[in-house]
């Protein structure tokens, strides 16, 4: 069976990521060398995720309670919870299928003099003109976070030069993953030094629990390899098990982050090791390999499903999303068939005020509703990719009948 996604690391950076627990690079030539990965313009600070660079932010701006924060509407439930942790007032710009990026009518529709702060998302590893909701959300004296963690290019793409604050994320799942740690670009020295001072006064990530995350995640990849998965997964269906509680939770929670507490750490100099040596040795071949093979898969797929973000230039497929009309259906086809399709678990359409129910994300919430994530990553071969192409233009016909 094909996972429903390629844990992007290797046996050779697995050990490096052990490694660097025991010792190396210095913790300042670390930093260094993570915070200048785009050149020397000095505009990054090396954090222990995007959520803790996000919460980092909102404390620095000390924002007022009841604030706005707009949100691209489809975003991951731990974005909104920061905000509301802050006191501040989540707010939904409903997205276009197209694109999945934030639509003008629907920013302009959502601002108001309290909106602060706005987050838009490149989703499902595309990149977006973002330069009209920019403009639009600076006109408005609106600061903008580019959330850049699910499009990552390495040095071609560092974010738009106009946003106000870039976050890009090497968690677990991520493209050039270091098991964690995340790069804040911020464009404004003085919101930057604010940023450092408070990250300043963090308690330090253990470096064991950096070298417990090179274990868990060994341990997961060896369960993931292709014929070990299909075993797995047919042991689980035949005793009634959930799969993805006994298999697929275990690898978004190696970094678990949902409260402030676990927020707020500095990343360790492991971390830090592993993330400088991740970022040297980006892989440029792979991602154009990744994109071709993406490409192919949505040609062959065509117009049989719906596909979000389609219409983006830049397309990493990082993970590769389909719309299903019955997606539970759908997915527990394709894995009868050997491709471990799934959802986005921790995904959310972001809810309206109470207030306001004229801002309700509508196609945020089809999409999610009815999202399918399909494998698609090098080590799959042309053919298994064309026969991933017919079983869902097969499963979709049924479902269409």
């Amino acid at each position: 069976m094909w996972a429903r996604t390629k844990l992007r690391i290797n046996w050779g950076d697995l050990v490096q990521g052990g490694l660097a627990c025991l010792g190396g690079q210095s913790r300042k030539d670390a930093v260094g060398e993570v915070e200048n990965f785009w050149g020397h313009e000095d505009d990054g600070i090396a954090a222990y995720s995007v959520r803790s660079g996000f919460d980092l932010l909102l404390q620095a701006l000390n924002l007022d309670p009841g604030d706005e924060v707009l949100f691209s509407a489809l975003n991951v439930k731990g974005m909104i919870s920061i905000a509301k942790r802050e006191g501040l007032q989540p707010v939904p710009v409903d997205l276009d299928l197209e694109h999945m990026a934030p639509r003008l009518d629907a920013l302009e529709k959502a601002i108001t003099p309290r909106s602060k702060v706005l987050v838009i998302a490149h989703l499902f590893g595309t990149v977006v003109d973002f330069n009209p909701i920019i403009e639009l959300a600076h006109k408005h004296g609106i600061l903008v976070v580019e959330d850049c963690a699910q499009a990552f290019f390495g040095k071609t793409f560092k974010g738009h030069e106009k946003s106000d604050v870039c976050l890009f994320s090497f968690g677990p799942l991520k493209s050039t993953t270091a098991l964690g740690g995340a790069i804040a670009r911020v464009s404004d020295p003085t919101l930057r030094q604010r940023l450092r001072d408070i990250q300043s006064s963090y308690q330090l990530q253990a470096g064991r629990d950096q070298f417990v995350r090179v274990l868990k995640f060994s341990a997961i990849k060896a369960v993931t390899a292709p014929g070990i998965l299909a075993i797995v997964h047919r042991l689980l269906k035949a005793r009634g098990k959930s799969y993805d509680d006994l298999l697929a939770n275990p690898v978004r929670n190696i970094a678990k982050l949902g409260s402030s507490k676990k927020l707020r750490y500095q990343p360790s100099t492991a971390m830090l090791r592993l993330l400088a040596y991740r970022l040297r040795n980006f892989d440029e071949p792979e991602l154009k390999q990744r994109s071709d093979m993406g490409a192919t898969l949505s040609s062959l797929i065509g117009t049989s499903v719906s596909q979000p973000a389609i219409d983006n230039s830049a397309h990493s497929y990082w993970v590769f999303p389909v719309v299903a009309e019955h997606p539970h259906e759908f997915i527990s086809a394709l894995r009868e068939k050997g491709f471990d399709a799934a959802d986005l678990p921790r995904s959310r359409a972001v809810e309206a005020p109470a207030d306001r129910p004229d801002l309700r994300p509508e196609t945020a919430e089809i999409v999610l509703k009815n999202l399918v994530i399909l494998p698609c990553y090098p080590g799959m071969s042309n053919d298994e990719i064309s026969r991933l192409a017919g079983c869902v233009k097969e499963v979709a016909g049924r479902e269409s009948a």
